[in-house]
């Protein structure tokens, strides 16, 4: 059986790729949606000796099935946000202990200990609904700060306004988390000129506004704030483990977690360096549901294991498919 003392002491990628296989072994026996949709490719354990060799899980699933690779009772269900009248994502995490664990190392791993941040929460569109794994994740970072000025801000941006002002203007070190049409919201409201904040954008305008590129939306965002580079958060529902940018739209993975980039021709094989396809994740934290999924995002990777989120496919057939960017 695969621990979490497996999967977050992880310090090389010949342990990733042994610990990954032994996973999809696991997940192949358990989880009866992940065997029958690798049964029907004709992929079991004996055809898979590689990281390349695994089925990845079309993420749709998550809409139509329950992907558990256990028994145990789920301990919470995390929903994505949908439209009204479309499916949502419904991710059973019968282990929210694991969740904690690699949302607690991936942030220390990029940005140290919590403690020395007053995280100040800017998402409205979460905060307003049930399920929402990105509010469970930004709570706990609050909380744990210890800071007294943490905290959720919804529609309140005069009051956000003063808090972040006057916080940047003593020095304390400061994270702005926020869905990207809010932030686009309150520089509208306020020119800033931040030394000592860290601005993380987490996607989406939930239809409140047109769709930027990343490098406008960056540029609007930088020039508004007053900073340098916006940080970027990347992750989902169906995923336990989050990837983090400095800058750039330049993402990097924790040791549990990496991504391939598939053929957008061929969903069965792969790209190389520097090339345009759809990624896959692999996410051991996902050791109870399934650790290999297929996103619609698009975007490459690079030699040094960094990538880049580019745009998404639309609900067109794959093949051939019409690109959006976002």
């Amino acid at each position: 059986m695969v621990t979490a003392a497996d999967i977050f002491t992880l310090s090389s990628k010949k342990e990733f790729e042994k610990l990954a296989l032994k996973v999809f072994r696991h997940q192949f026996a358990n989880n009866r949606v992940y065997r029958d949709f690798c049964t029907f490719l004709h992929v079991g354990p004996r055809e898979v000796k590689s990281l390349q060799a695994i089925p990845f899980l079309p993420i749709q699933f998550f809409k139509t099935h329950n992907v558990v690779s256990s028994d145990t009772p789920a301990e919470a269900t995390f929903t994505s946000s949908g439209t009204t009248g479309t499916a949502t994502s419904r991710h059973l995490v019968t282990d929210l202990g694991l969740y904690e664990q690699s949302f607690r190392l991936g942030f220390s791993r990029f940005y140290g200990n919590i403690e020395d941040y007053a995280v100040l929460a800017l998402l409205p569109s979460y905060l307003e609904r049930d399920g929402s794994s990105l509010i469970y994740m930004v709570e706990d970072l609050i909380k744990r700060s210890g800071n007294p000025h943490s905290g959720f801000y919804l529609h309140n941006y005069d009051e956000l306004i003063s808090k972040l002002t006057t916080l940047d203007a003593t020095g304390e070190n400061v994270l702005l988390i926020g869905v990207t049409y809010a932030l686009l919201d309150l520089v509208e409201k306020q020119h800033f000129s931040l030394k000592n904040t860290i601005i993380m954008e987490t996607g989406g305008m939930k239809g409140r506004r047109r769709e930027m590129i990343r490098e406008e939306l960056h540029e609007v965002l930088c020039r508004g704030f007053g900073v340098t580079a916006i940080h970027s958060e990347y992750g989902m529902t169906e995923l336990l483990s989050q990837a983090y940018s400095a800058g750039k739209g330049i993402f990097e993975c924790p040791p549990w977690m990496d991504i391939l980039i598939r053929d957008t021709e061929d969903a069965l094989s792969y790209v190389g360096y520097g090339k345009t396809g759809g990624i896959n994740v692999i996410d051991l934290a996902n050791i109870h549901s399934c650790s290999f999924i297929a996103t619609q995002d698009l975007g490459k990777k690079y030699p040094n294991h960094t990538f880049e989120v580019l745009g998404r496919f639309d609900h067109s057939d794959i093949r051939g498919c019409n690109l959006m960017v976002f």
